[in-house]
């Protein structure tokens, strides 16, 4: 039959909101044939992701990737987001990087004659971060140094402060994304990034307080507290601020450690010094690969009380997230221990959720699976943990959760 016939789909639009769901088609082949389905991305840094799976059409010529299983390839089975999520990075060790959320990331889809190899069909898919009407702000206000996204529409909306990881520089996409649910998110930076220290000798808790005083004070935003949302290393900073500053309602912390980590934390006359750790309980793997789930002390050790954050003092709520097989270090018991500490102190004042076989980064839903990466602390390949599909699916429901979780404490107006 005539190829030219063959069209890839993306339904209900080729342009889509970053955490939104897509469908693939692929119509015009014949009965039963057998095809290819490609994808691929090329990050903010040049950097090549890829997938494929195989399908087989139906006797009507049609693949529906919602419904048909792959038979092969970067995944099986049916998944109806694969070619996504599955995205591997062709230069091991790398995380898809977005740095411009002015911009979409674009998708390229690709269906195949397995045979051959011809190319039957393309179409790219441009997955977005803000909305029609969003503005993004860059702020340089003070000290602090980050980016406001303010969600169109007649606010105030509740606001959220963004923290990203030990590695420095701005991340974006989770606060845009956030602001499109309705709130206002201050994605901060606190090294790498402009005139921030790019290796500082220790974190000032002053910084993130003069941040919380800015977003509580912009006309958009609505009072009288603000949320955090972190992951790895600022969990620890979230915990840290929910402990020490006011005007604070709620906290999510994702794969965080309940002690202070990497460098002293100072606020005031008091010092918070981190964690310590045993360099011999790094392991390698089969790959050479470093596994350093192991390496901090635990932090509810007599010895290692002056690390650990004094939640206890904390009036917010907390939502405490952790991937069981996390290995850049012991998330799991680290929010075990966090939760305890409140509830010894008499506070119900958080929920703990647990994802049995997911790995260190979780992510807006759709984002591809990272195994593994350079970890900015130790400058080597570590593991991440986790196996992908559980992964992918720990993203899709911790996202719903922030954002109910947000929406109960923040009083929001927010959109789902």
């Amino acid at each position: 039959m005539a190829y030219s016939q063959v069209r890839l789909k993306i339904l209900p639009s080729v342009r889509c909101l970053f955490d939104k769901l897509v469908q693939v088609k692929v119509e015009g082949l014949a009965a039963h044939k057998a095809v290819e389905l490609r994808s691929k991305v090329v990050d903010d840094r040049g950097m090549v992701f890829k997938a494929s799976a195989l399908y087989t059409a139906d006797e009507t010529g049609r693949v529906d990737v919602s419904r048909a299983p792959s038979l092969g390839g970067s995944y099986t089975g049916v998944e109806p987001m694969g070619l996504f999520w599955a995205l591997a990075p062709e230069t091991p060790h790398n995380k898809l990087l977005k740095k411009n959320v002015l911009s979409p990331t674009l998708v390229e889809l690709q269906a195949l004659n397995k045979e051959t190899g011809e190319l039957l069909a393309s179409e790219t898919n441009e997955r977005g971060y803000m909305t029609e009407g969003m503005k993004r702000i860059p702020v340089q206000e003070g000290k602090i140094r980050g980016v406001l996204f303010i969600p169109p529409g007649d606010g105030p909306f509740p606001g959220i402060v963004d923290l990203y990881l030990f590695g420095g520089g701005l991340t974006e996409p989770r606060a845009s994304l956030l602001a499109s649910k309705g709130f206002v998110v201050l994605a901060l930076a606190y090294q790498r990034y402009q005139d921030l220290p790019k290796n500082p000798a220790n974190l000032d808790l002053e910084y993130f307080e003069e941040a919380v005083t800015y977003l509580r004070r912009r006309a958009e935003v609505k009072g009288p507290r603000v949320g955090i949302i972190s992951i790895s290393h600022s969990g620890g900073l979230a915990m840290a601020m929910s402990s020490f500053l006011s005007g604070i309602s709620a906290t999510v912390c994702i794969n965080a450690c309940n002690a202070n980590t990497v460098i002293p934390l100072h606020y005031k006359d008091i010092v918070i010094p981190p964690l310590p750790y045993v360099i011999k309980n790094v392991k390698f793997t089969d790959s050479g690969l470093l596994d350093i789930r192991d390496v901090l002390t635990d932090p509810s050790l007599e010895t290692n009380k002056p690390s650990l954050m004094p939640i206890e003092r904390a009036s917010c709520q907390f939502l405490f997230a952790a991937s069981e097989d996390d290995h850049n270090w012991n998330s799991a018991l680290f929010a075990e221990q966090a939760a305890a500490t409140l509830r010894n102190h008499g506070k119900a004042s958080f929920q703990l959720v647990t994802y049995p076989k997911a790995g260190h980064f979780l992510e807006a839903p759709h984002t591809p699976y990272c195994a593994s990466g350079i970890h900015a602390a130790i400058g080597s390949a570590v593991l991440f943990g986790g196996e992908p599909k559980a992964h992918v699916e720990a993203q899709l429901d911790l996202w719903d959760r922030v954002q109910e979780f947000f929406k109960s404490h923040l009083d929001s107006k927010s959109t789902f």
